[in-house]
């Protein structure tokens, strides 16, 4: 009689949580036909052009170490230069250049008996690829190129450095209007200045400007602007036959031509983001870095307590600790129409948080802000 009663008490308890998981709610992940929506934390000043001008176009994020609060953003200014701000958005410095289009950086490059941060930029006054280290603490920039490095491509354009890990070299790639690709090598100079040697040249069919190297898996992606993101090896001697990136198509509804900048965000065991700026439709599409980068869904920045962001050219992301404002890293995103409450105002660059992005996507994209790749 004890053991029925047991056993019926325990049916009971059974039923009522089966009940419980049947009504609890599920959580579904979000469809691949809709847009997560996320706000800017902080836009930096307007980039100094004519008004309406096409001007601000590609961020590159430096690191400082030692204080990630004192960390740097250089941005591009098509009608003149490099800016230089600080994590705030406000406006330290200013290189007046030429017409600078797309910059990158790497760190720890060997050049005499130091080791330097490299920032490296296309510029279309000259057709050239300008070079400069990284002065420390303070974020500035100084040229140091021994000669110029003239390009052959038909207009400069996109341009992005690659880091092997294999063996350290350190190259630029750049582009220009017609398709054609090069590959520099950097090297040290005697007098610690940097000289480039052209190892490879390749062509697209059309228009590319966009470009990201992975230093780790050693690929580099290009965004054709009217066709899709291509992955080739990022090595000198490797393969220079690309593969597609699957959905970056018009295979995917969620893609709006142009294909703008991209960027990778690094994450352990190979894992991470790869992130491309659609353009037409004022979306970012997140694939995964691994395997066959899988598209996993997009977001748009939209209007907050800072105006949103459309038509964006380059973009930038960090998962590293930057300081108070931004402990899990962060996005930036160049704004082709920056607003002062209602007045159009000369464009510039909106951050992110990149906590915020992860999180408005079902399931979360991982957040890793150790991982120093």
């Amino acid at each position: 009689m004890n053991r029925m009663k047991i056993n019926l008490v325990y049916l009971l308890i059974l039923s009522i949580g089966l009940q419980a998981c049947m009504n609890s709610p599920v959580k579904k992940e979000k469809s691949l036909t809709e847009i997560n929506l996320v706000e800017a934390n902080i836009e930096t000043q307007p980039v100094v052009s004519g008004l309406g001008d096409d001007a601000a176009d590609d961020p590159a994020i430096w690191i400082n170490k030692e204080d990630p609060d004192k960390s740097r953003i250089i941005g591009t200014n098509k009608t003149g230069g490099l800016h230089v701000y600080n994590m705030k958005g406000e406006e330290l410095y200013f290189y007046p250049v030429g017409r600078v289009n797309n910059v990158d950086l790497r760190y720890d490059f060997e050049v005499g008996n130091s080791f330097e941060d490299i920032v490296a930029a296309s510029n279309r006054t000259d057709n050239t690829i300008v070079v400069f280290k990284v002065i420390k603490p303070n974020g500035g920039l100084e040229n140091i190129v021994e000669e110029p490095i003239i390009s052959s491509v038909d207009e400069v354009y996109g341009l992005c450095m690659f880091q092997d890990k294999l063996t350290h070299r350190l190259y630029v790639f750049v582009n220009g209007k017609g398709g054609m690709v090069e590959q520099w090598e950097l090297l040290a100079t005697p007098n610690e200045k940097i000289k480039a040697e052209r190892l490879r040249t390749f062509n697209l069919n059309s228009q590319p400007e966009g470009m990201v190297a992975d230093d780790e898996l050693g690929f580099l992606y290009i965004a054709e602007e009217d066709e899709c993101i291509w992955k080739y090896s990022a090595r000198p001697d490797g393969d220079s036959s690309p593969r597609r990136v699957e959905m970056s198509d018009k295979s995917n509804s969620m893609i709006a031509y142009d294909l703008e900048g991209l960027a990778i965000y690094y994450a352990q065991a190979g894992r991470g983001y790869l992130i491309a700026s659609s353009q037409g439709n004022n979306s970012f599409a997140v694939f995964r870095r691994d395997g066959h980068n899988r598209y996993l869904g997009s977001f748009s920045i939209a209007d907050g307590c800072i105006d949103g962001v459309q038509e964006t050219d380059g973009i930038d992301v960090v998962n590293l600790n930057m300081g108070s404002k931004f402990p899990n890293g962060f996005f930036i995103a160049q704004d082709g129409h920056n607003l002062d409450d209602t007045t159009e105002v000369n464009q510039n660059f909106k951050l992110v948080s990149w906590e915020k992005i992860a999180k408005s996507f079902c399931p979360k994209l991982m957040i890793d802000n150790d991982y120093q790749p």
